[in-house]
C-alpha cells in the first residue's frame, strides 16, 4: 500500500469512527437518558394516531379516484381494504362516475370527498365495526 492509500484509508477509518461516536451519542452529555426517554416514548401509544373514520376516508378517497381513471387492479384485499370498506368504494365510484357524466371531474372530485367521508363516518361512528377487519360491519 502507498503512502496515499494508508492515509486515504485512516481517514476512512477516522470519518467511520467519528460518525459511529456521534450515532451512538456520545457527543452529547446526556445523551443516554434522551435515548431511554425515547425507547420508553415508542412504547407509548400514539397520541397523533389517525381515526378509523378518517383513515377510512382517506384510503377510500385514493382507491375511489384511481378507479376513475380506470387504474385499479386486484380484489378489494390487494388495495388494503375490508369487504366493508370495499362496499364504500363502489358506492363512491358509481355515485362519482354519474356526478362526472352529469357535470364535470372537478364534480366528481367533490362527491368522492364528500361521499366517502359520510360512508366512512357512518361505518364507524361506534367505533370499530364488528366482525374483525374483513368483516362486513
Amino acid at each position: 500500500m502507498t503512502t496515499g492509500g494508508a492515509r486515504r484509508t485512516a481517514a476512512a477509518l477516522g470519518l467511520a469512527l467519528l460518525a459511529a461516536g456521534l450515532a451512538a451519542g456520545c457527543d452529547q452529555p446526556g445523551a443516554r437518558d434522551n435515548a431511554n426517554a425515547t425507547r420508553a416514548s415508542a412504547d407509548s401509544p400514539s397520541p397523533s394516531a389517525t381515526p378509523p373514520a378518517r383513515l377510512c376516508t382517506q384510503i377510500i378517497g385514493y382507491w375511489s379516484r384511481r378507479a376513475l381513471t380506470g387504474d385499479t387492479y386486484g380484489d378489494y384485499q390487494s388495495m388494503g381494504l375490508s369487504d366493508g370498506q370495499y362496499e364504500i368504494l363502489r358506492k363512491v365510484v358509481d355515485a362519482a362516475r354519474a356526478e362526472r357524466r352529469r357535470a364535470d371531474a372537478q364534480a366528481a372530485d367533490h362527491l368522492i370527498d364528500r361521499k366517502a367521508r359520510e360512508l366512512c363516518e357512518k361505518r364507524y361512528r361506534n367505533g370499530e365495526p364488528t366482525g374483525g377487519p374483513w368483516g362486513a360491519g
